[in-house]
């Protein structure tokens, strides 16, 4: 089991194979650069499910997987519902198959058509902001005053 504070231990972790590695809510936090709190939340969510020793938890390969699609997931926009789907699908099929790879490009083109609807609503209310502002500059200099 790796230490935070052991370096030794970190060292013969990293000999270990992938699946038989584990780490501590420390280590995932520093390697993800997420705070422990976060972590704890994606575990009360059911994404991640790390083993206890007590109050300590151990978290396997699997949950570091499962916590970097989590992460990359919410950089991409997924809901924790869409994050689960996708996670869980993972799971069952770590290499992928069609059924997980086509519900990942549903997901996928919905959340394209989100920014695409936003990027039309951006630039709509750009041209409202220049219109407003430019009527704004008009009058001033009707009434005397160069903005």
């Amino acid at each position: 089991m790796t230490q935070p504070s052991a370096p030794a231990n970190e060292a013969s972790q990293e000999a270990l194979p992938r699946q038989q590695r584990h780490y501590a809510i420390g280590e995932l936090a520093r390697m993800f650069e997420v705070t422990p709190r976060t972590i704890r939340f994606y575990e009360q969510e059911g994404l991640l499910a790390p083993r206890r020793e007590g109050q300590k938890r151990i978290y396997r390969e699997k949950d570091r997987v499962r916590l970097k699609l989590t992460l990359r997931g919410k950089r991409l926009g997924f809901s924790l519902a869409e994050i689960r789907e996708v996670v869980t699908m993972y799971d069952a099929m770590p290499d992928g198959n069609a059924r997980q790879l086509w519900r990942l490009l549903e997901i996928l083109a919905d959340k394209r058509d989100n920014l695409e609807r936003q990027l039309e609503d951006i630039r709509l209310m750009r041209m409202e902001i220049d219109d407003v502002d430019h009527r704004a500059r008009e009058v001033l200099r009707n009434l005397g005053h160069e903005a």
